[in-house]
């Protein structure tokens, strides 16, 4: 028996896992962690499969050394993925995201680029986590996380980039309804801490 995933899996999956982790909140606010870990993968997972077209390295830092690789015949170099903020950076580029006729890069607002400079700030604070004490103030979390479920929403249904396996239509209808349902619980959260200040 194997657990096999790939790019289009961790994206999916991981925002399905989102969604779940927001529904224990309400249960135990520790779920924020796994809410901020799951999130942050998806994102990374959608700008994955936004921006590497036919070719995995269009994703890797060392994408140039690869190429030169290719056509000098030397050994490929190990390929290691660009980091969560330089993923991000490059799905704001036009030239980056041409990949095809409909492709579209992503007009980023500031309020967008601060959520999604925190979310990998939170991520990385949890997965390396240094023993101390942290506080995390939870109100901020809804709205940031908002503002990062508008990137994922701008990829699946926007880019142009994006393809699944199955019916893309049925496969976007169906990402896009649970974005909503994400959404409504956020909400939820953000008006039950507003009464609770």
């Amino acid at each position: 028996m194997w657990l096999r995933t790939d790019e289009t899996n961790e994206a999916i999956k991981s925002l399905h896992k989102t969604h779940q982790f927001v529904l224990q909140i309400h249960e135990d606010a520790y779920n924020w962690k796994w809410v901020i870990i799951a999130l942050h993968n998806s994102t990374q997972a959608f700008m994955v499969l936004a921006l590497k077209g036919t070719a995995s390295f269009n994703v890797c830092k060392n994408r140039k050394k690869f190429l030169d690789a290719m056509f000098s015949g030397d050994d490929y170099p190990e390929l290691r993925m660009k980091n969560f903020l330089d993923l991000y950076k490059d799905i704001k580029s036009e030239d980056r995201m041409k990949i095809g006729v409909s492709s579209k890069n992503l007009l980023a607002s500031m309020e967008t680029d601060y959520a999604m400079e925190t979310l990998n700030e939170f991520r990385n604070n949890f997965i390396h986590f240094v023993p101390s004490s942290w506080s995390l103030e939870i109100s901020i979390l809804p709205g940031l996380c908002k503002s990062v479920l508008y990137v994922i929403e701008f990829l699946i249904l926007e880019s142009g980039n994006i393809r699944f396996y199955t019916n893309y239509e049925l496969e976007k209808a169906s990402l896009s309804k649970l974005i909503s349902e994400i959404r409504i619980e956020l909400e939820k959260l953000e008006n039950e801490y507003i009464t609770i200040e």
